[in-house]
């Protein structure tokens, strides 16, 4: 794309403003990171994107004349759809700031970011630490070409590989940092060995961002979420989307009453964080009356777990009992007063991952996706 001298001098702005905005909303604190927002264009990164307006998805391109506000807002911009289901993103600048500011890092710090995606994460890591710092891994090619090129025309140059970014990139390794832009449902046991002792690990798991710090003897990592919420887009193969398919609304199902007000369920984001971690892998949805009246909640995974709930009464079938996990997520949650993400914590080792509440000495029943 070409811009004129005066589109040139209204990206400036915009980038400032954006900063501004970051920096009002408190978001911003670090002059550091300030400079890498207000050097790095984001729209180099983003020709096209699909955001909602009016309950309607649309297709802004930079032929819009609303382009560069779109852009330059603090909101996730949709970048590639794969069968009508986006698939990449722009995540929103201020939730990127957060992840960023947690990753604490320092000149000479050496980063691995797992999901390339656009590009504009990994150009603002280069314009902090430099290019040959930074190492980003993405599972589709197309989306690792074309994030290359724009990192390239931008005038950074990190070592982008195209890969599946649970195994890392240990011919990079050791990394000081990695960071992570799509969701897990539990931490990949090989970063362990990829990132040096006390290092750090920022990773979406569920609904929110933990902060892990490795062990001195590299053989765990532990550490709290991020008090912010956080949605992204599920780790996936190439090609595919991520999400659990639904498994159709099966003809026999167990079926029993439930007193829970879905209300409750739906309602309270904090506690559908917690559902996150507690039925990974599982995606939910509600239906309203024209009053606005939730009416019915369903859940279902990947495994084939369904559930169901309508008036009371709850059918589900499948290897996980979905709806049996909702409430006891829901009993763990009122009994310890509504806890927030920051008071939640992960464990990760070569065996595998405990979720915990407050200190690792107390684990939080996880039901896991059956592969």
């Amino acid at each position: 794309m070409i811009l004129t001298t005066h589109g040139e001098q209204r990206v400036t702005q915009s980038r400032t403003a954006l900063a501004d905005d970051l920096e009002a909303s408190g978001q911003l604190a670090d002059p550091v990171w300030r400079k890498a927002f207000e050097a790095v264009p984001r729209h180099r990164f983003v020709p096209e994107c699909w955001v909602l307006t009016g309950g309607e998805r649309r297709h802004v391109t930079s032929a819009d004349p609303d382009w560069l506000d779109v852009v330059y807002s603090d909101d996730a911009l949709a970048t590639q759809l794969t069968g009508g289901v986006a698939t990449s993103s722009s995540t929103a600048p201020g939730l990127m700031l957060v992840m960023l500011q947690a990753l604490d890092v320092a000149d000479g710090h050496r980063v691995l970011e797992i999901a390339t995606g656009t590009g504009y994460n990994a150009a603002l890591l280069c314009e902090r630490l430099g290019s040959q710092r930074v190492v980003t891994v993405e599972v589709d090619p197309v989306l690792a070409r074309l994030a290359e090129t724009r990192l390239r025309s931008s005038g950074f140059d990190p070592l982008v590989r195209v890969g599946d970014g649970r195994d890392g990139c240990p011919a990079g390794a050791p990394y000081d940092r990695l960071i992570a832009t799509c969701v897990f449902a539990t931490v990949p046991a090989a970063w362990l060995e990829q990132v040096r002792p006390t290092g750090l690990i920022v990773c979406p798991v569920g609904w929110g961002t933990v902060r892990l710090v490795v062990t001195d003897d590299g053989r765990a990592a532990e550490g709290r979420f991020l008090p912010e919420g956080s949605y992204f887009m599920a780790v996936r193969e190439a090609g595919a989307t991520g999400a659990p398919a639904h498994p159709g609304r099966p003809g026999t199902a167990r079926a029993r009453t439930t007193g829970l007000d879905l209300t409750d369920v739906t309602s309270d984001e904090a506690f559908r964080f917690v559902l996150s971690l507690v039925a990974p892998e599982t995606l939910l949805s509600w239906e309203r009356a024209d009053d606005g009246q939730v009416t019915a909640v369903e859940l279902w995974g990947g495994d084939a777990a369904w559930a169901r709930v309508s008036g009371g009464t709850v059918r589900q079938t499948g290897p996980r009992l979905l709806w049996d996990a909702v409430e006891a997520a829901y009993a763990l949650y009122v009994e310890n007063g509504r806890p927030g993400r920051e008071r939640f914590g992960v464990t990760v080792t070569a065996a595998g991952q405990r979720v915990w509440l407050d200190t690792p000495s107390r684990p939080v029943p996880v039901v896991p996706a059956v592969v």
